[in-house]
């Protein structure tokens, strides 16, 4: 019934958004600046120092106006911004001078894509003027580059990269900057001769920022407020072919190096469906997770740290169906081992052997994406301890992965998707097939918004197949100071999508409730202002029983003299809890019951425009329930200090204390099936440094260091749950029982040390060396300093890797031929002239 009723509910929201808003009016229509840009037939050169002849006569873009903090507010003749476009037969030029006092421009040299604290001019352009799909183009009073792709469903994806060129000039009353943003970098259409067209202006001293085209924040996407190009026309799109081939050489704990070659690949398939592929993939340099001890029932996961897995994916996370480490991650079964059997290789991950990304949007705003990926046969090498015989088992076939999407925009605020993914293992493996219905819809006003979908897992199992259905519908008030919303999550007991993405729960039935309250525009004392307030209602779909409610407040803002961000809040779960997690078992549909918790986090963020700065946090917990002493604190403290421009080192320091929790502890031993907890106390501590020196936009050296250490310390006496979710104490101890200790002493040390070198455009040479330690057992009385010794104790990973990758246009090298047989064609023509009877070989 949830399933039809979400289906039925988008369906009808898409057709009644489409449909004629009778209350629109005059007032309502977007006001839309326009720029006419003109072609070129001499490229200006990119310097930074704007006295090329095609500037001259351009037409020019100013009066900017201010949409952060104080919306509306227009920029001062001091602070002006000028910018002018141009464009040839092989991209868009832009030059743009910002005036400004040179002594308090903001300039901090960082890495690509990393902001720090630097001013930036940013140029958005929206091929299809669509309102929904930009590329945005950011450069920094450093000189620094940063790009992305946006859209109102996911945001700025700054995964996605392109090749372009840029130059910053600093001058006695501003700043100039000069670009050439190459057709291959954008996917248009021919006969779309209106391309949507931003500009941003950000000053780090105060927080401000301006675009060209004035943008209203208290209602609609960032999108419906760009102005328009004008003037783009008889322009053919590039062969979009890009190639970039790689060599790298890792050296494991300092054995024989592992030498790799491959390539990774972009090409434009149609002027907007572009192919992604990597050949021979080579992930040697993704970084380590940073692994902590997990004592709940669900999986720990991490962010995917490979390019290729996380560049140009916003397609593909509609929905939320794509956990990409699970390609190319852990086997999907464990071998069957008898008591005197043990695995004698370590398979920590399965190889990716090759994977495809095709994906673009039609002018019509038609999305199409594509996935697939591939990896190899995976066996566990499994010795006899008694007859010394070993053998193999495969532990993960040959599996395929599969992703297809297609996705309507429309309106220029909302989209509907269907999206379906498939795992198919060779052999008598799980297959898993998962299909979703999305939406994201306003009403043309941008005042009311539902997001929305329904979903079908079905697995195959041994047993036969198993299909689970999920659904979620969201509204909410989208404009205004005051906002609030309403959402119904469902899921029953089967729906699983974890062969290809992540879901830690199924068989709910829940309600929530939100309501907000922000500013737009400073007050006396604040820049910026926000309170919410929320109450959620659980329930289990199967058997339908309440399982839980909790409601609370969060408030955060910035201080408009200082700059310094603040905010806290607080989460109480009323009454009795029933979690049907901890005990792990869900055949049985197993609770344990908590009362009244309560928790509250308090935090802020001083100024980082300051050579020091500071983030700080402290909160802590408690349960108001009879018989219980249970309490938690935790705090943390990170200065940062800018040494200058270029040199920038921070140092966070956690610590984290909880008495008397109680949780599930150790059934490996089980006693009459009971299941067994215990009450225990955990500290943990944290101590990162991280330390990074540019050189110039680029090079850059960096170092990261990271000590995770907790301790487990159980009480020596277990409790049994009972079937009413009450916890009944042993007399008997964890080894009276006949029970393994579940103490704990668990501890981590990562040291990662990287140099990174821009040579060419798009080309890098990238030196990382890291080494890592790991310790756990149940020794939870040492203190820090002994189980950092036992820890150094502990065999170090050493691992050395350089990696070369070079950027090869081939668009870039036909021209380079085509001029070069256009120079030969003009003497051949001259030497005819001269003289006829000569022949040019």
């Amino acid at each position: 019934m949830n399933f039809r009723f979400v289906f039925i509910a988008l369906f009808t929201l898409s057709y009644c958004a489409n449909a004629q808003d009778s209350d629109t009016t005059q007032e309502e229509v977007i006001e839309k600046k326009q720029l006419q840009i003109s072609r070129t037939t001499t490229a200006p050169k990119i310097d930074g120092i704007l006295n090329d002849l095609v500037w001259e006569n351009a037409d020019i873009a100013t009066d900017f106006i201010q949409f952060r903090p104080d919306m509306g507010k227009a920029a001062t003749e001091d602070i002006k911004t000028v910018v002018k476009m141009a464009y040839d037969d092989t991209g868009i030029y832009v030059a743009a001078y910002m005036y400004d006092d040179p002594k308090l421009i903001s300039k901090q040299f960082t890495s690509r894509d990393n902001f720090g604290q630097s001013d930036f001019f940013l140029v958005v352009l929206n091929p299809n003027n669509d309102a929904q799909n930009d590329t945005e183009f950011f450069v920094f009073t450093s000189g620094t580059q940063a790009d992305a792709v946006a859209n109102p469903s996911n945001g700025e994806d700054f995964g996605w990269n392109a090749v372009w060129d840029s130059a910053v000039q600093i001058n006695d009353d501003g700043w100039a900057v000069e670009m050439k943003i190459p057709y291959r970098a954008l996917r248009f259409s021919t006969d779309v001769e209106t391309w949507g067209l931003q500009f941003h202006r950000r000053f780090r001293r105060n927080n401000e920022q301006y675009t060209w085209n004035p943008l209203d924040v208290t209602k609609g996407n960032i999108g419906l407020y760009h102005g328009e190009l004008n003037g783009i026309k008889d322009i053919e799109p590039p062969v979009r072919l890009n190639l970039y081939p790689f060599a790298s050489t890792v050296f494991d704990n300092m054995d024989k190096p592992n030498f790799n070659i491959g390539m990774d690949v972009k090409y434009g398939i149609t002027e907007n469906i572009t192919l992604d592929a990597t050949l021979i993939p080579d992930f040697s340099q993704a970084g380590f997770d940073n692994l902590s001890l997990n004592l709940g029932p669900f999986e720990q996961t991490f962010s995917d740290q490979r390019q290729f897995f996380t560049e140009g994916v916003d397609l593909f996370n509609k929905g939320n169906l794509f956990f990409s480490r699970r390609v190319g991650g852990h086997p999907s079964r464990r071998p069957n081992l008898a008591d005197n059997e043990q695995v004698t290789n370590d398979i920590k991950e399965v190889k990716v052997l090759n994977a495809v990304k095709v994906s673009g949007r039609t002018k019509k705003g038609l999305g199409v994406g594509f996935f697939n990926a591939i990896t190899e046969k995976t066996d566990a090498r499994i010795l006899n301890t008694e007859t010394g015989e070993t053998r193999t088992e495969t532990v993960e076939p040959f599996t395929n992965y599969n992703i297809f999407v297609l996705d309507q925009q429309f309106n220029g605020n909302s989209s509907i998707a269907v999206v379906n993914t498939n795992v198919t293992r060779e052999g008598h493996f799980r297959d898993a097939n998962v299909t979703a219905l999305v939406a994201n819809v306003f009403n043309k006003r941008n005042t009311y918004n539902i997001r929305g979908d329904v979903k079908m897992s079905n697995r195959n199992l041994a047993d036969g197949i198993e299909t689970g259905l999920s659904s979620f519908i969201y509204v909410r008030k989208a404009h205004g100071k005051f906002r609030y919303s309403f959402d119904h999550s469902f899921s029953n007991e089967n729906f699983n999508i974890n062969d290809l993405g992540l879901n830690n729960t199924n068989n709910f039935n829940n309600f929530g409730v939100d309501a907000w309250y922000q500013i737009f525009e400073p007050t006396k004392k604040l820049n910026n202002f926000y309170v919410g307030a929320w109450y959620n209602y659980r329930r289990l779909f199967s058997p339908s029983t309440f399982s839980g409610q909790n409601a609370g407040v969060s408030l955060n803002g910035k201080t408009k003299k200082e700059l310094m961000d603040f905010g806290g809040n607080i989460n109480y779960q009323m009454g009795k809890q029933y979690d049907f997690f901890e005990p792990r078992d869900f055949e049985n549909k197993r609770f344990f019951i908590y009362e009244n918790r309560v928790n509250g986090n308090v935090w802020i963020s001083s100024n980082y425009n300051k050579p020091l700065a500071i983030d700080a946090n402290i909160g802590g917990a408690t349960l108001f329930e009879k018989e219980r002493d249970y309490k938690v604190l935790w705090f943390s403290v990170g200065p940062r200090i800018q040494f200058s421009d270029k040199f920038l080192v921070s140092y966070s320091f956690s610590y984290e204390n909880e008495w008397k929790d109680r949780g599930y502890a150790n059934n490996s031993n089980s006693i009459d099936n009971q299941i067994i907890f215990g009450q225990r106390d955990q500290l943990t501590i944290v101590n990162r440094i991280s330390g990074g020196y540019n050189f110039d936009p680029f090079n850059s050296i960096n170092l990261t260091f990271r000590n995770y250490w907790t301790t487990v310390n159980y009480e020596d006496n277990p409790y049994f749950l009972q079937d009413n979710g009450r916890l009944i104490q042993s007399p008997n101890t964890f080894s009276q029982l006949g029970l393994e200790s579940s103490d704990i002493n668990f501890s981590t040390w990562n040291v990662d040390l990287s140099y990174s070198w821009q040579f060419a455009p798009g080309s890098f040479l990238t030196a990382l060396y890291r080494n890592q330690l790991f310790n756990s057992n149940a020794l939870a009385d040492e203190n820090f300093f002994d189980s950092l010794n036992n820890l150094l104790d502990q065999d170090m990973q050493h691992i050395l890797s350089i990696r070369l990758q070079y950027f090869i246009d081939y668009g870039g090298i036909k021209s380079i031929f085509k001029k070069k047989n256009q120079s030969v064609d003009k003497v051949s023509k001259l030497s005819q002239l001269m003289n006829p009877n000569m022949t040019i070989l």
